[in-house]
């Protein structure tokens, strides 16, 4: 039976129907906002055995036929999935998974398939939409129904779901999203906005789409629904109870130590200690499995650092709640690299590096509405050794991928313009020591990094994570969290900026929401110790270098005449080959006529400069060129003062003395210093070398 809800959420109606395709999938929806077709479908197994977390699986895919289009590549087939993709997985993975109930263990799988691309509104939050609404009409157990919109900011106004077009003049670009009672994820790039607009387009967002959508899905988990069919496990009150006696006091003090692989140590030999007592390797078969064992030792670790929080309002490292872990900082940290930062805090720290390079470095970026070159990249790398593990090494995963993301989208707010500053731009952040939060680290460190390179930033940025503990109604927030309190809390709560304001944020909420005022509360610490981070970056470099290092490409730009472009390149590239191979230069040219010049040198990149100027300029009357003659008459010799481009010179006005012949001066092959003197109605132009000669003369006397 088919079930459709729709209602207008921003410019556009919202339709979700149920029970029409994809029927053999324990549920499944079709949303549609304008012409954007998404297709959400989820699918249960039971648990594996031995699994010790909860699977769920979150796959978004933008199929290229949505858009009328031919995927690039040689297959003409979709591949990987896209950064854009992996991405969007993520977004949606976030506020789903805490809805699960605790315990549920059994494997879910999330597909999410665009079907229809309008061009206009983006896919990603619609394909939320059409998982939350599969999950509502399934008999998966989960505490929905969940939704997500964007929200843009135009003139000062805030806007859901803004098409393309708005959000290239929009200063903020949110994702929100959430139960009808609060918020649950936030994504945020944004221009330097302060702390109050943010929080008033978190709750303009809840309240004109996050809610009504949920509406909307409840009615359709009314109508459409089916019961769910889990039942939770019973808990095993008194092995806890057991367990506890055992291994509380241990854990208290294993948790007051402030030396994190100390305290690793100390909290693994607790997990032992638990493992000899009821898995004892001599009983073939005892009472307890392992995994049990660690369910219970891992609950009441999780009880101790909440209580050590939020009862004795004291940390594991011993720091005050609202202080940020002591801060260091180095740049240049590489000899040979165009710019370098090493950034520590506390048990975090990134080196990170710039690179800068030409138009040719672009990444040009395919997906629905249009291909594009991206002129800045953040690449971050989190390798085992920096949390003093063994793991397998492979490429970058969803985690690296997306904390590079916001790394990404918080320093883009403060880069200069390309038509200030042409360089393509990459940093890479590579994660040397983590306990917490390196991806604000990887802020801190690319702002350093782009400093030293001599990137023409507007404003130093920086990052911190604001965690929270939340307990019977009483609830802590903490600054620049641990990696623990980050594991065992409610919220990771990423915010950067500059000391103007906020230009990206990341909110991850484990508990079932935030409360706005929560909300503004933690924006307020997180402006508090992001002012701190950056008097404390400051003491390192406090502005760009005045120049670029060295070791970087020189880059120059130029505007010419689009039509002298087909002169500029020369027949079979003639012209600008032989410019390139005469200065070392490397040349491109886009469409609208604007050349960048790069070579390693400035000498080399000015004389290209000077190269292509003479090529592509109009000839000027009164102006000395060095030509080369071309043709030789009786009246007079053809010279060429640009590419394409000749002039005659009289005989008359070849030599301040009488000349008999042509050939008595000039000859083909000849480089002679030429002046025009006129260019006739025709565009024939005028030379003259007796003039070029006589001003030539002067001002070797004046000099």
């Amino acid at each position: 039976m088919t079930f459709k809800v729709e209602r207008k959420i921003g410019a556009s109606t919202l339709s979700i129907e149920v029970g029409k395709v994809a029927r053999q999938a324990a549920g499944a929806a079709v949303v549609r906002y304008g012409d954007t077709v998404v297709l959400g479908t989820v699918v249960t197994a039971g648990p594996r055995p031995g699994i010790d977390f909860f699977p769920l699986m979150v796959d978004y895919r933008e199929k290229m036929s949505a858009a009328g289009k031919f995927p690039g590549g040689f297959f003409k087939r979709e591949g990987r999935p896209t950064n854009k993709e992996i991405l969007t997985m993520r977004m949606i993975d976030r506020p789903l998974r805490p809805l699960f109930p605790e315990g549920f263990k059994d494997e879910v799988q999330i597909q999410i398939l665009v079907l229809s691309s309008d061009s206009d509104n983006d896919p990603d939050v619609i394909g939320m939409v059409s998982a939350t609404a599969a999950m509502a009409v399934s008999q998966i157990p989960f505490n929905g129904p969940v939704a997500a919109v964007r929200v843009g900011r135009v003139d000062g106004k805030c806007v859901i779901n803004p098409t393309r077009s708005q959000m290239e003049y929009s200063d903020l670009d949110m994702v929100t999203a959430g139960h009808a009672e609060a918020v649950t994820m936030i994504e945020v790039g944004a221009r330097e906005l302060s702390e109050e607009a943010i929080a008033e387009a978190v709750k303009f967002g809840h309240e004109n789409g996050v809610r009504p959508i949920c509406e909307m899905l409840e009615e359709l988990r009314q109508h459409a629904g089916q019961p769910a069919t889990w039942e939770a496990p019973q808990k095993d009150e008194a092995f806890m109870a057991e367990v506890h006696k055992l291994v509380y006091n241990d854990l208290k003090a294993a948790k007051r130590m402030p030396d994190k692989l100390k305290r690793q140590e100390a909290v693994a030999a607790v997990y032992e200690k638990a493992l000899e007592k009821y898995c004892p390797e001599e009983v073939e078969k005892p009472e307890r499995t392992p995994q049990e064992v660690k369910e219970a030792v891992h609950g009441i670790e999780a009880r101790v650092v909440r209580e050590q929080i939020i009862k004795d309002r004291t940390r594991t490292d011993g720091r005050k709640l609202d202080e940020v872990r002591p801060i260091s900082a180095e740049v240049p940290w590489l000899p040979r690299t165009h710019g370098s930062a090493l950034f520590t805090r506390g048990e975090t720290q990134a080196l990170v590096t710039t690179t800068l390079g030409t138009s040719r470095d672009e990444q040009i970026i395919d997906d629905l509405v249009e291909e594009y070159s991206k002129k800045f990249m953040l690449h971050y790398n989190f390798p085992p050794f920096s949390v003093g593990e063994v793991r397998r090494i492979m490429g970058p995963g969803r985690r690296e991928i997306g904390h590079g993301s916001l790394a990404e989208r918080s320093l883009e707010a403060v880069l200069p313009s390309p038509e200030d500053f042409a360089y393509t731009i990459r940093l890479v952040s590579d994660i040397l020591e983590s306990n917490g939060s390196s991806s604000m680290a990887s802020v801190c460190g690319g702002s350093l990094a782009l400093m030293d390179a001599g990137v023409p930033i507007k404003a130093a940025v920086a990052g911190v994570s604001i965690g929270l503990i939340e307990e019977n109604g009483r609830h802590v927030l903490l600054a620049d969290i641990l990696g623990e309190e980050d594991h065992f809390g409610d919220m990771d709560f990423k915010v950067a900026g500059t000391r103007a304001g906020i230009t990206g944020v990341q909110l991850d909420i484990k508990s079932q929401g935030l409360s706005h005022d929560i909300l503004c509360d933690a924006l307020q610490l997180a402006e508090k110790c992001r002012q701190y981070i950056l008097d404390e970056m400051g003491k390192v470099i406090s502005e760009p270098r005045a120049d670029i290092s060295e070791y970087a490409p020189r880059l120059l730009t130029m505007k010419i005449n689009p039509e002298k472009i087909g002169k500029l390149i020369g027949p079979g590239g003639k012209t600008i080959k032989a410019i390139q191979a005469a200065t070392g230069a490397t040349i491109d040219i886009e469409e609208d006529g604007t050349v960048f010049i790069s070579a390693a040198d400035v000498e080399s990149a000015r004389a290209a400069e000077a190269a292509v100027a003479r090529v592509t300029e109009d000839v000027q009357v009164g102006r000395i060129y060095e030509g080369r003659v071309i043709s030789v008459k009786d009246f007079g010799a053809f010279v060429e003062i640009q590419e394409g481009q000749d002039g005659l010179c009289h005989i008359s006005e070849l030599d301040d003395a009488y000349v008999r012949s042509v050939a008595d001066v000039v000859n083909i092959g000849d480089q002679v210093s030429v002046k025009v003197i006129a260019i006739d109605e025709q565009g024939r132009v005028k030379l003259s070398r007796k003039a070029a000669m006589k001003e030539k003369a002067a001002t070797a006397e004046k000099s």
